[in-house]
């Protein structure tokens, strides 16, 4: 035979046989799979990062949560600590009154009457307001109580006396001011 005739045992074929259909079956789901396996890969790596920033946000929201815990517990210590120093002065002025053993009546309204403006300083330097209304000012249910009501000249529900201070502190009342007001006629 000659070189001509024989076959090319180690040649490559030119054209690829077509493939039968179970193979081309293998051939689709390996493809199928090798893409699965992929995007499996993508998703667990895409987890894997949200679950991280998730544990960090977590932790920072935890570490901001204290914080503020701190802070307010802080800002309620500070705040009775400025008020009770506000107030030290006082105290002090009152000891002083009492060590004068012989004052006379005049040295000691006057001692009480410059303790007094010391309190009224320091409580209005934390915000503590006094709630005195004036004579025939109307009544006020959220700042005023009502201890009597009295006939009078005046409209009805005004003030007509006030019988003890009321206060507030930030637009809270602490205390009521106790008054009486006039009847309804």
């Amino acid at each position: 035979m000659s070189q001509d005739n024989q076959p090319a045992d180690n040649a490559a074929p030119q054209h690829s046989a077509p493939l039968s259909p179970e193979e081309a079956m293998a051939v689709a789901e390996a493809e199928a799979l090798n893409a699965l396996t992929h995007e499996v890969a993508t998703l667990k790596a895409q987890n894997a990062d949200l679950a991280e920033q998730f544990l960090r946000a977590k932790a920072e929201a935890e570490n901001t949560r204290r914080r503020a815990e701190e802070e307010i517990s802080k800002s309620r210590k500070f705040a009775v600590e400025s008020f009770a120093e506000s107030l030290l002065p006082v105290a002090d002025s009152l000891e002083a009154g009492l060590a004068i053993s012989e004052a006379t009546r005049e040295q000691l309204r006057e001692g009480s009457e410059a303790t007094l403006k010391q309190l009224k300083s320091a409580l209005e330097r934390h915000r503590v307001m006094e709630i005195n209304p004036a004579g025939s000012a109307k009544f006020d249910p959220h700042q005023h109580q009502a201890i009597s009501m009295v006939p009078a000249e005046q409209e009805p529900n005004t003030v007509v006396s006030v019988l003890q201070k009321g206060y507030s502190i930030a637009d809270r009342v602490l205390r009521p001011a106790l008054v009486t007001v006039t009847a309804p006629k």
